[in-house]
């Protein structure tokens, strides 16, 4: 069975073909600049060369269209016909209440989707464009939507409802929904995996450390609690975001600045985080201004590990217990010596880390040494295998 998964954004899409029987993949790319002149397609089949071309691509359905010329190619491609796709997936970022799991798409679901765009303006609109343009190329080929709210339907009312009148929850379904979804399954899944373990046997935190991070407290294989929470600027500190804050301290920075709705949104999401304190946002220039002595570097890292460290402690009080913390993303797979400081504070877990194991890359490794109490994992994410899984077992 091969599947073709679709990750679709505004102006931008991914995409993975899987050959599922082995979970190979058979071919990969993106488009970038969607609805320009000079849109960018980078694609590349398994065993073959990179390639590139620049052309005007003026929405999804072409850009998708021009995938699948590409991995038909007889040069570039790994496909004879369109047809030996068997079903295509799409990563759908909010589900809300409405879905809990993975869903075949039809009409219904559609319309279900275009009523959650409020609830994720910047990202359910154009994961819909994708699977209209899909729809509309590929008419007799099963769609199914893998919702990054999903896994985290598990978390209890009391963990996931805000502490504000029940009405507004009754009236408007505000609450926490969490986000990630499909990396923190894959990883934990994964870790059970390294450890020999039943994953319903084990208490597992895990870390997605990107440009935007979350951390989930996973019990048994479900996620009971997850740092972000209605939108995706809740919980951590992140590379532009803030994530949690005073609400109250809102109020006054809006009467002091003179500031509208649309610009506190702004500034928290797009002004805060890691670029708010040091200047930029990306962890690779913090821990260059660490090392070169900047004191706004070293604040901004200081504040970013303190955060996570105290959610871990949280959750590990949440679970009452913890046998595995797993770091993943950018910043997660790639940041050793935020690893190294984090579990040189956290003492009371009975952690010890192997040096030399925390200084590899790019593959699913334990950090901690044989005699630690607690396991720590580094493991790549793959959220598209995810993707592939869902939608393999949902149309067979």
């Amino acid at each position: 069975m091969n599947i073709f998964v679709l990750n679709c954004g505004s102006s931008s899409l991914k995409y993975k073909l899987y050959a599922m029987e082995n979970e190979k993949v058979l071919a990969e790319g993106k488009v970038e600049r969607i609805g320009q002149d000079n849109a960018v397609i980078t694609h590349q089949s398994t065993g073959k060369e990179k390639v590139s071309k620049t052309m005007p691509i003026l929405e999804h359905t072409i850009a998708i269209q021009e995938c699948l010329n590409l991995l038909t190619h007889s040069e570039h491609g790994v496909l004879k016909s369109v047809n030996e796709i068997d079903a295509v997936g799409h990563r759908v970022v909010h589900g809300g209440e409405s879905f809990s799991d993975s869903v075949l798409i039809n009409e219904r679901t559609k319309e279900i989707l275009d009523s959650l765009a409020e609830l994720a303006p910047l990202h359910n609109p154009a994961n819909v464009m994708g699977i209209r343009a899909a729809e509309k190329i590929m008419p007799k080929t099963p769609q199914v939507a893998v919702f990054d709210t999903a896994f985290h339907s598990t978390i209890p009312p009391h963990a996931h409802l805000y502490a504000v009148p029940y009405t507004i929850y009754q009236r408007y379904k505000v609450r926490r929904y969490g986000f990630h979804g499909t990396s923190h399954k894959y990883v934990s899944q994964r870790a059970a995996e390294l450890m020999g373990r039943n994953i319903e046997d084990l208490k597992i935190i895990s870390c997605h450390l990107g440009n935007g991070a979350s951390i989930t407290a996973i019990e048994g294989g479900k996620s009971i609690d997850t740092s972000m929470g209605f939108t995706p600027l809740e919980g951590l500190m992140m590379g532009t975001r803030s994530g949690n804050i005073d609400p109250g301290a809102l109020f006054y920075i809006m009467r002091k600045e003179d500031l509208n709705l649309q610009q506190i949104d702004s500034m928290l999401n797009k002004h805060s985080g890691l670029l708010g304190i040091a200047g930029v946002s990306d962890m690779r220039d913090i821990e260059k201004g660490v090392e070169e002595d900047d004191k706004m570097c070293k604040m901004a890292f200081d504040m970013y590990e303190y955060r996570i460290r105290k959610y871990i402690g949280s959750y590990v009080a949440a679970m009452n217990g913890v046998d595995a913390i797993v770091f993943t993303a950018g910043i997660g797979e790639n940041t050793p010596a935020l690893r190294t400081r984090l579990i040189s504070k956290l003492p009371y877990l009975g952690i010890t880390i192997d040096e030399e194991k925390n200084k590899l890359r790019g593959q699913d490794v334990e950090i901690s040494t044989p005699d630690s109490r607690v396991k720590v994992f580094v493991i790549p994410t793959d959220e598209e295998l995810v993707i592939a899984r869902d939608t393999a077992e949902i149309v067979s």
